[in-house]
């Protein structure tokens, strides 16, 4: 079977988004290289115009949509980073957007979505009732679903990330991404393999959501509870078309505690004065969690290679709760 996503679509997606979003920064702070024991490069997503990675899914969609297909409209379920990467799009693009967002999800991200034009519809207790209803609208309305997981332009346009570290860090021997639905480590996964293949793709998920690594262990797609407090990491199942590429090419996959992401989010803010949202901050608890293996010269990458790593802060979106955790945690 052809892989659904390639470094051709990758170099496309990236063509399209350069015009809006300039490349973000990844820098590292000899603070957080200290207490790792390692070069840390942190890939700082969240530094983009809605606060995380997934805009650069809804840029590279509607670039490859016809003029007859934006004026359907747009529809799709989110609990809120990907429900404003579409509302964004929509808006560049002049078309209508709907967001099926479960109830629960962060309020702040909610009216961030709407002021960016959209329409929000709460419905259901989770992502999979807000999911079937995004189907229902999208069916009776006629407008084009976009579903957050199995779409090849989203996943081009999350690989892009990969795209700019690789080429802004040539040197990484891995990259650890925070994994929900699975596009930013399935997008890593092919521009890792064209770019540089000694380089250990590795992902985080939090053990409160582990629907993406009890799929990626299983080999098939499974559904998990999503109990995760962190709301860019809860996914309640498997993706395919990220699973297919994850199969193949995903060097290890990490669970973290929702509290190893808290002390995570803590340690960036302290060491690389950097405010991270849950999901943002997963990786980085992810390569603290082998921190141990790393300080003592271990093997993290392939061809038994150690050296410097990358963690992608895939977003900033905090919410005031989070904020008083952090302070909390922090004490």
């Amino acid at each position: 079977m052809s892989r659904p996503v390639t470094i051709e679509d990758v170099r496309r997606a990236a063509d399209a988004i350069r015009p809006t979003l300039p490349a973000t920064p990844a820098w590292s702070y000899p603070t957080l290289d200290a207490v790792v024991g390692t070069t840390v490069v942190v890939k700082h997503e969240n530094t983009q115009p809605t606060g995380a990675f997934k805009v650069r899914g809804g840029l590279a969609l509607v670039a490859t949509l016809t003029p007859a297909e934006l004026a359907r409209g747009l529809v799709t379920a989110s609990t809120g980073n990907h429900a404003q990467s579409i509302a964004y799009a929509a808006r560049h693009v002049g078309a209508r957007a709907v967001i099926v967002a479960p109830e629960g999800s962060p309020a702040g991200k909610l009216e961030a979505v709407r002021l960016l034009g959209a329409t929000v519809v709460v419905h259901g207790a989770s992502m999979t009732e807000a999911g079937a209803e995004a189907l229902r609208l999208a069916d009776a309305d006629g407008m084009a679903y976009v579903d957050p997981g199995d779409t090849p332009a989203i996943i081009a346009g999350h690989a892009t990330v990969t795209l700019e570290l690789l080429t802004q860090h040539p040197e990484l021997t891995a990259i650890y991404v925070p994994v929900g639905s699975g596009t930013s480590a399935a997008g890593a996964i092919v521009v890792r393999d064209a770019l540089a293949p000694d380089c250990a793709v590795i992902g985080v998920q939090s053990s409160a959501a582990p629907a993406a690594y009890r799929s990626w262990t299983a080999g098939s797609l499974v559904n998990a509870p999503c109990e995760t407090r962190h709301s860019g990491l809860a996914t309640a199942r498997g993706y395919a078309l990220p699973q297919a590429i994850m199969a193949a090419g995903l060097d290890d996959f990490v669970l973290v505690t929702d509290d190893d992401i808290d002390a995570a989010a803590v340690l960036l803010a302290t060491a690389a004065h950097t405010l991270a949202e849950g999901a943002g901050a997963t990786a980085l608890a992810g390569l603290i969690a082998l921190a141990g293996l790393i300080a003592r010269g271990g093997q993290v990458a392939r061809g038994g290679q150690s050296g410097p790593c990358a963690v992608i802060c895939s977003g900033g979106n905090a919410s005031a709760l989070d904020l008083a955790a952090l302070g909390r945690s922090a004490r």
